[in-house]
């Protein structure tokens, strides 16, 4: 399963990518991330660099690694995320300037095996459905926030 969505943002690609790689804040656009922080001794974003991410869906709180397999300021953020052993997803965001700011492709794509994908099966949950109203959620956050940022430009 993979699945991409976009969104025009009347913002610079360096606010934009500013904000996505604010990994604390990711909580604030994301319905899904609360969050995340740096591990080992990083402070930010770089390529292979780790990061711990926090999440919520209704009651259930989990948190999984991620490390950074593509990173270029201001246009590429993409990583892999696992949970334990298991292979979760990659997540991707590129940003391509326009005459107005920027263009944000968002990029998501399941790597659970089908072990781990059973449980929300069983309780009726479908990721890909979700996932999808969730970029589409985080990506208007994303526009907003940047768009009504005072650095926005």
């Amino acid at each position: 399963m993979t699945y991409s969505d976009s969104i025009d943002v009347e913002a610079s690609p360096e606010v934009v990518f500013a904000t996505i790689a604010d990994l604390p804040a990711m909580g604030k656009l994301s319905p899904e991330n609360t969050g995340g922080e740096w591990m080992g001794t990083a402070t930010g974003p770089g390529i292979g660099v780790r990061f711990k991410g926090t999440n919520r869906r209704h009651d259930e709180k989990w948190s999984t690694t991620a490390r950074i397999t593509r990173y270029d300021s201001p246009t590429t953020f993409v990583f892999e995320v696992t949970f334990g052993p298991f292979r979760v997803a990659h997540w991707g965001y590129e940003i391509q300037s326009t005459p107005n700011g920027c263009r944000v492709v968002e990029t998501w794509k399941d790597r659970r095996n089908w072990l781990v994908r059973r449980p929300d099966s069983k309780k009726g949950f479908d990721r890909a459905e979700y996932t999808k109203e969730s970029i589409r959620t985080t990506l208007e956050r994303l526009k907003k926030t940047c768009e009504t940022s005072k650095d926005a430009g």
